[in-house]
Parts: C-alpha cells; sequence; structure tokens
C-alpha cells in the first residue's frame, strides 16, 4: 500500500532528521521533494500546492521549538498535515436514527460496489447489526446474482424484484421496517462512464429512500479519475463519504491524499482485499504514519486480536515461556497469519517496513503452502517433538508433501530461529502480541 510514496518520504524524512538547524532554506529545499514525491504519487496539483503552503508557513512560523529536534520538529508538521489532508480524523457512518438506516452505495462499473455492499453486512454483522441488502443493478447482467450469491455463502439476505430500480428500493425499504433489519444497503447500477440517466436514476432512489449515507465507491488505483469521479457524484448526487477499494494494490497513493480536499467528502472505509472480511475504517493518522514510514502497530495488534483470542494467545505465550512450542503451534500460527489479510499489507504495518524495504519484494505466498504441506506429512509424534527429525524422517515428509529435502530442511531450520527470537523478544507488553513475545 503506497509502497512508491513512503520509498521516497522515508528518504526525505532521513535526511530532513540529519538537520541540525532549521532555516527557511533547508525547509524549501526539502518541501521541494516532498512536492515532487507527491506529484508523481498523483496527488492532485492544486492539493498538492495548498499542502506545501501550509506546511511551509507552519514550519517557518516555528523555526525552533525548545527541547525538540530540529528535523523532528519539521518532520510533526509534515506528519500533522498528511492528517488534515487525509480528513483530520476518522468518519463513522452516521447510522443513529430510526430503524433501518439506509445506506445507499454509488459508483462506476467495475468499482467494487456490489463487494462493497456484501462487505458492509459482514462489518456491521459483527457488531450485532441485521442488514438487508438491495440488489437495485438491473442494468448490469451478473449484479443480481452476484449479491444473491455472496448473501446465500455469507448468510444475509437480498431483496430483488423484476421492476424499476426506484420500485425495488421502495418494496425493499418497506420490507426492511416491516422485519426489523437494522441496515438497509443499495446496491445502485454502475456504468462505464458518468451520464445524465444514471444520475437522474441515482437522484430519484435518494429521494425515494432518504439514505442516511450515500458512498461513492471508487477505485483508487485509478488515482485522479477517483478523485473527478467524486467531485461529480457529489456535486450531481451529493455524497457523505467515500470508499475506496483495492488499497492493497495502490502503490501511489494519489487518491486517499486528493479526495477530501477535493469534494470535501471523507474517506470512510478502505477495501483491502477481495475477501468479504477484507473491510476497514479509515484512519488518516494511521495511514499518516504509514506514508511516512513509520509503520501502523495498532492496525496490526488489532488484526491480530481479531484473529486469535486472549486466552489462545495467553496459551501460546505458557508454551513459548516453557520452550515447549511445537509444530503444532507452528501450523496453528500460519493459519492465523493467512487470516490477517495479504502480507505485504501485515508487513507493511511494521516501522521500516514501508516504501525501500518492499520494494521489488515479493512475498512468497506458496511458501504458506508448503509449509502446510510438510506440517502435514508429519506424524503426530513429530510436530509434537521436532527433535526427532533425522535425515530419513525429512526424506519421507519431503516426498510426502511434493516438497524437495531442501524446503523441509529450511522449514524446520526457521522454526528454530522462531523459537530463538521468541525466547529472546520482550516488550510490547499489555497486547496479544506482547504476551506472545514477552518472557515476563
Amino acid at each position: 500500500m503506497f509502497f512508491q510514496l513512503t520509498e521516497k518520504f522515508e528518504e526525505i524524512v532521513r535526511k530532513v532528521r540529519g538537520y541540525s538547524r532549521l532555516s527557511e532554506k533547508n525547509i524549501q529545499d526539502a518541501l521541494k521533494e516532498v512536492k515532487v514525491a507527491l506529484l508523481e504519487a498523483d496527488v492532485n496539483y492544486k492539493v498538492v500546492k495548498d499542502f506545501i503552503a501550509k506546511t511551509e508557513a507552519k514550519a517557518v512560523g516555528q523555526l525552533t521549538v525548545k527541547g525538540i529536534m530540529p528535523g523532528q520538529q519539521l518532520i510533526k508538521i509534515v506528519y500533522d498535515e498528511l492528517i488534515n489532508l487525509l480528513g483530520g480524523k476518522t468518519q463513522l457512518l452516521e447510522l443513529n436514527g430510526p430503524a433501518p438506516s439506509v445506506i445507499m452505495l454509488v459508483g462506476l462499473q467495475g468499482s467494487g460496489k456490489t463487494t462493497t455492499a456484501g462487505k458492509l453486512a459482514v462489518y456491521y454483522g459483527k457488531k450485532g447489526k441485521k442488514s438487508l441488502l438491495i440488489a437495485a443493478d438491473t442494468r448490469r447482467p451478473a449484479a443480481v446474482e452476484q449479491l444473491k450469491v455472496l448473501g446465500r455463502e455469507n448468510d444475509f439476505p437480498v431483496f430483488h424484484a423484476d421492476k424499476e430500480p426506484v420500485k425495488i428500493c421502495r418494496e425493499g425499504l418497506e420490507k426492511a421496517k416491516g422485519e426489523a433489519f437494522d441496515l438497509l444497503i443499495i446496491d445502485t447500477a454502475g456504468r462505464l462512464h458518468i451520464d445524465q440517466e444514471l444520475m437522474n436514476e441515482l437522484a430519484e432512489i435518494k429521494r425515494e429512500v432518504k439514505p442516511a449515507e450515500v458512498l461513492l465507491v471508487a477505485d483508487c488505483m485509478t488515482g485522479q479519475d477517483a478523485v473527478n469521479l467524486a467531485k461529480e457524484f457529489n456535486d450531481k448526487v451529493g455524497l457523505t463519504g467515500v470508499v475506496l477499494t483495492k488499497m492493497e494494490g495502490d502503490a501511489r497513493g494519489g487518491a486517499a491524499l486528493s479526495i477530501n480536499w477535493v469534494c470535501g467528502k471523507p474517506i470512510c472505509f478502505v477495501g483491502t482485499g477481495e475477501k468479504l472480511q477484507a473491510l476497514e475504517p479509515f484512519y488518516p493518522e494511521r495511514m499518516a504514519s504509514r506514508i511516512l514510514g513509520m509503520g501502523d502497530i495498532v492496525s496490526l495488534v488489532e488484526k491480530a486480536q481479531v484473529v486469535q483470542t486472549e486466552q489462545e494467545t495467553d496459551k501460546l505465550a505458557e508454551k513459548i515461556r516453557k520452550a515447549s512450542f511445537t509444530f503444532e503451534d507452528f501450523y496453528s500460527q500460519l493459519q492465523q497469519i493467512k487470516k490477517m489479510g495479504p502480507l505485504e499489507s501485515v508487513l507493511g504495518m511494521l516501522p521500516g517496513m514501508g516504501g525501500k524495504a518492499l520494494k521489488g519484494m515479493k512475498v512468497d505466498q506458496d511458501g504458506l503452502v508448503k509449509a502446510e504441506a510438510i506440517i502435514n506429512s508429519m506424524t503426530k509424534s513429530e510436530r509434537a517433538h521436532p527433535q526427532i527429525l533425522n535425515g530419513s524422517r525429512r526424506r519421507r515428509i519431503a516426498d510426502g508433501s511434493g516438497t524437495s529435502l531442501q524446503e523441509v530442511n529450511k522449514l524446520i531450520k526457521q522454526f528454530e530461529m522462531m523459537n530463538k527470537m521468541f525466547k529472546n523478544m520482550s516488550g510490547l507488553k499489555g497486547s496479544p502480541l506482547g504476551r506472545i513475545f514477552s518472557n515476563n
């Protein structure tokens, strides 16, 4: 996520940290590099111009602050302005009115509206809210069936009727009221490009159902096209927020850094993968930290908390403390890591693992599959007592898993290194990761 932009900012941060004093000259020199980095990331030119002007004004106005290193002072100002550019604070959806609260999704074809509708149902389902989804996209032949399949596979109902979209939404709202649904999520029709007919239809649906939220679903990898799209939809239909999809594949970040400034609407959610669980609230301060190469430990810990209970974490910590961590435990941890999402995204949350550290790095997803196959080819005794894995046993495991002896040896070595790391690591106390890594 934003690897190219993070790489540029990491280089700038390293230079700025070396400043022994701040002057107008070195502030301007640093901000010239920031400007180039933002423009190369496809951030809107007017946005960049405003960002640089505000940052320079604050930096020059605070040339020295007692007790703070000059370079750190400038980095803090850039960080604060990045947060403002990204929206300032997390914007939660306003869903506190009379039930059902209506969420209307709009956007172009291919932006991910239908999948996002399912993701929202899953996200709010975990918060105890019961959702009814309306298949109001009667234009795209597969849209209704796609939503029905998502509903069947994830246990949420989908309403559809062979009628005009406005009538479908009206009847769906009546059903939601009659059956005490908390949320009504409407998947509207998209187009390959904006046209007046589309806008008229969306405006009519909006008048009919009076949604609490009108969210634009936009593909962030389209950069400035997504920003222009947000402005047009906001001008013609009226938005309350934006959902950016495919964030996990966006190396630049131009859309995320421009949308709020251009159309004045917050990014509420981001899609970070294809699975319906891959939807996250957008946190400006966390994203600013990642862009500057400082990582996002808070999100990483939250992901760990979701996939592993406190009881499971404490049990694992006890095993590690007693040096009884086995391949059974190793296999369990591989499953937990897979649930946390794409490995590139997870690694990108670690400080120092954005930008340059991940540039050109291809995380070996196949390696996880091979590791599982190797562990599954071990006997119960071998998994519980790794020390008995001699040469003949390793060759048998390689044959049984369809891997090579070298790959088996490599995994066993990684397991041994992990054991040593767990014994030596300390800190991060007070979190699930802390309890795993702490010997205290």
